[in-house]
């Protein structure tokens, strides 16, 4: 299982367009990711319901995970996005 820690960038946390931003950077990835707050449940990163239902918050942590092949550059970039909070998707995700 590979895993990254990352605080969420965006001030209004992981709500309606960074949610977005994230689930289809997520989907994009192409590589199964789960993404949860804290010690929670983990959920789909590319669910946007359940990207919405973590509450994630600016400044909290978050934990992406996956355990397909290509997981390592997948959730570097996916890390990359949350922390710096980029309000477009880059074309590199």
């Amino acid at each position: 299982m590979v895993e990254r820690r990352v605080t969420v960038g965006w001030a209004e946390g992981l709500h309606a367009r960074p949610a977005s931003i994230f689930v289809r950077a997520a989907s994009a990835t192409g590589v199964p990711v789960t993404v949860r707050k804290g010690e929670g449940t983990p959920v789909n990163a590319a669910s946007m319901l359940g990207v919405l239902g973590l509450g994630a918050e600016g400044g909290e942590e978050i934990v992406l995970a996956s355990e397909a092949d290509g997981a390592e550059a997948a959730l570097d970039r996916l890390a990359k996005l949350v922390a710096d909070g980029l309000e477009e998707l880059p074309e590199t995700v």
